[in-house]
């Protein structure tokens, strides 16, 4: 899909159709007010008659009969203007061209949309960006069939101001490699576990460090024995895919060296605490944390930020073959802390526990780790937000700071120690699951076991890692969370 920004009359731009915006109980805006004189009053009467509301991500079409060059018009509702919010108008967009998309749409210009709600043109712009490629995004690649309609090849924004357009041009460039990290992360979660191994997964990581020049390593069992991942190789015993320690580089320069560690579980089957058959195929998901860290790097080094930057994803599956570990086994991680295994559908934070020492080891700082790790984490938020803990205040802040900025909403959730007390164990120094209550907190203390003095923030996006319906940018299947989020993060340290 190609963007662009311009300065010209809106309704003189030759395209099968043209966005403009309006609120929910107010009067017109000023793109609505222009596109209603050239109409005739047409949009008037619709108001009027109730059949527009302006609530927000309401889609109206009128076609324009020629009477400006468009074929057609979309009035975008943005809900009321008081509530306006660049993420609400990122996924106001997105709603708007899948539906322009159902209408074989294939050129497409907007206005800028919530000026009357003093919104910033550059963030509108770029927001406006993400929500098309996030909300047209499709994963097709095993459906025979073509589409009905394959989508919208060009987007123009008209700017109103021509000392705006070079801003924006700006603005609309990070938006595409934003979307685009995005959408490579879903890309990755949306196949098949069969096609998403261990090995896929880092040949994946190749290919995006190929195509933006970032180092890449690619480690396998006999390095893990030699690091002593005891975590890592105990959870890929039961499986025949052999596991990967993936390790990517970007130097920017800069004092910091930041970390960030994805859960690479290419499929989840629960092990020998086997998990029941309803919906295991979601399971394939269960490498979001992995994926997005991949995506992540591939797009630090396109914007190539003054800084220094790692991703580390160890990847294996968790599978009930017969060597695999059993309940009650006991594993030594890199740290030489032994952890009784209690459960292994616990398995992710077994693996994260070695990426971690690990992470300590290349002296990364501060360190974020993503995992779709805890049910208990999605008993919490639903599918709506991801939890986020940390033994570092300024590190979540960045965290959280960063997350407002993307739209992918984060709660930090607390890590007293009192929750250290329920994954003791009776037969080695801590256990991988405590009681049923909390169980997201002990969770990210288990983990907390690896980290050391290390700021460290915890990402659980277990319910937020797939939606089962499209929602503005989100499209029904992977989500791609936290990718975006991380990019950010990145930059502001940058």
């Amino acid at each position: 899909m190609q963007f662009k920004v311009i300065t010209e009359d809106t309704f003189k731009i030759e395209c099968d159709a043209i966005i403009v915006d309006i609120y929910e109980k107010t009067d017109k805006t000023t793109s609505v007010a222009a596109a209603d004189a050239a109409l005739d009053g047409a949009i008037g009467q619709l108001i009027e008659s109730g059949e527009i509301k302006g609530k927000l991500g309401e889609v109206t079409l009128i076609h324009t009969l020629s009477k400006m060059k468009a074929q057609r018009l979309a009035v975008l509702g943005l809900g009321k203007k008081e509530d306006l919010t660049i993420d609400k108008v990122r996924g106001a967009v997105a709603g708007a061209c899948r539906r322009l998309r159902k209408a074989g749409v294939k050129k497409a210009a907007t206005v800028v949309l919530g000026t009357d709600a003093d919104l910033n043109a550059s963030e509108v712009a770029q927001a406006t960006t993400e929500g098309a490629i996030l909300g047209l995004y499709q994963f097709r690649k095993h459906i025979s069939k073509e589409p009905d309609n394959p989508g919208i090849d060009e987007i123009t924004i008209v700017a109103s101001d021509k000392g705006q357009v070079a801003d924006m041009q700006k603005a609309v460039e990070m938006g595409v490699i934003m979307a685009e990290a995005g959408c490579t992360a879903r890309d990755m979660i949306n196949e098949p576990g069969n096609q998403m191994t261990p090995s896929d997964m880092a040949a994946m990581a190749l290919k995006v460090a190929s195509d933006t020049g970032i180092e890449v390593t690619v480690y396998d069992k006999d390095w893990m024995e030699e690091m002593g991942m005891g975590g890592l190789l105990g959870v890929a015993r039961g499986s025949a895919q052999p596991p990967k320690f993936i390790v990517l580089k970007y130097n920017g320069g800069g004092g910091k060296n930041v970390g960030l560690v994805g859960k690479g579980l290419t499929f989840d089957s629960g092990g020998i605490s086997l998990k029941p058959s309803e919906k295991m195929e979601e399971m394939k998901g269960d490498m979001s944390g992995g994926a997005a860290v991949i995506a992540a790097m591939g797009a630090i080094a396109r914007l190539k930020p003054k800084i220094n930057v790692t991703g580390l994803v160890p990847a294996t599956e968790n599978m009930p073959g017969g060597a695999a570990q059993k309940p009650g086994d006991v594993l030594t991680p890199m740290n030489g802390k032994t952890v009784e295994v209690i459960n292994t559908d616990a398995e992710g934070r077994l693996i994260l526990a070695d990426a971690l020492c690990y992470a300590n080891e290349l002296k990364l700082a501060p360190v974020v780790d993503i995992a779709t790790l805890t049910g208990a984490c999605m008993i919490t938020f639903g599918t709506i937000c991801s939890g986020v803990f940390a033994n570092n205040q300024d590190a979540a802040d960045s965290l959280l700071k960063a997350s407002k900025a993307t739209g992918e909403k984060m709660w930090q959730l607390p890590m007293y120690d009192e929750y250290k007390e329920m994954i003791k164990s009776n037969v080695a120094d801590i256990k991988n699951v405590g009681s049923r209550w909390g169980g997201a907190i002990t969770a990210a203390q288990f983990l907390a076991e690896f980290v050391g003095d290390t700021p460290w923030v915890h990402i659980d996006i277990a319910g937020t890692f797939h939606v089962e319906k499209d929602d503005g940018y989100l499209v029904k299947g992977a989500t791609g969370v936290s990718t975006r989020t991380l990019i950010e993060m990145v930059l502001s340290l940058a």
